[in-house]
């Protein structure tokens, strides 16, 4: 895992986590609008760290290195975590550990559950290719789905892809969702998701808010998953300057 450093020095701090299949740059537009006020650290999650061959170890283990990191660098408090997808679950992670404090945590999309034993092997080859499909097959995909937003995704894959490869994606996939979130802790926890992905989010809501009942939810209308930090990071970094204040 690496760690990538933005923004002032001495201001709040904001500490990124991306998605399975991209790298840390997808948060760039975000860090753009952000970093005059916000001390940001963007994480770099093993198996697709740039320009380095890595593997991706487990959940567990990105999780342990995140609060490793914030107690050595932060004193062990960060202000806020916003974390994508395979992200979000890292974060979900650290807060179930309870080994730092996160005064505002923000999970997008992130999946909380475990898939039934006998799908996980399927949609692991399934991700793997639809990964590899990008990598090779990028003009492809952009002309089928002309959108910015796969565009943007589909560009992140074929950077991330030759460091960590279809094993990154088969051992980041099974771990993601062959483990069940047991209990969390933060004093200000947030869910997002998009209304196209609703089918798959919504049992996760359902599920942390039988185990954090205070949780605020967001849905975004006509959004599909990481589409709203893709779209209009100027709308994430609002919402994030809104809760975060010094």
């Amino acid at each position: 895992m690496n760690f990538r450093l933005f923004g002032k020095e001495e201001g709040m701090t904001l500490l990124l986590i991306p998605g399975l299949g991209v790298s840390y740059e997808i948060f760039l537009p975000l860090i753009g609008l952000l970093e005059e006020r916000f001390r940001i650290v963007a994480v770099e999650v093993d198996g697709f760290v740039l320009g380095k061959h890595t593997r991706f170890t487990s959940i567990d283990d990105q999780a342990a290195q995140v609060i490793d990191y914030v107690k050595a660098h932060f004193g062990g408090h960060i202000d806020c975590v916003y974390g994508l997808s395979l992200g979000g679950k890292v974060l979900s992670r650290v807060l179930e550990r309870n080994e730092i404090t996160i005064d505002h945590a923000f999970m997008d999309a992130a999946p909380l559950l475990p898939l039934p034993r006998w799908l996980v092997g399927p949609l692991r080859y399934l991700q793997c290719f639809n990964v590899w499909t990008c990598y090779h097959w990028t003009k492809f995909w952009k002309w089928v789905f002309r959108s910015h937003y796969f565009d943007v995704l589909f560009s992140e894959c074929k950077k991330v892809y030759p460091y960590g490869g279809s094993a990154a994606v088969l051992d980041g996939y099974k771990s993601v969702y062959t483990n069940k979130l047991q209990s969390i802790s933060g004093a200000d926890i947030h869910y997002w998701y998009g209304t196209l992905e609703a089918f798959v989010a919504k049992p996760q809501v359902k599920h942390l808010q039988s185990l954090f009942p205070a949780a605020h939810i967001e849905v975004f209308p006509k959004m599909n998953h990481g589409q709203f930090l893709i779209d209009h990071p100027d709308e994430v970094a609002r919402r994030i300057s809104a809760f975060v204040t010094p």
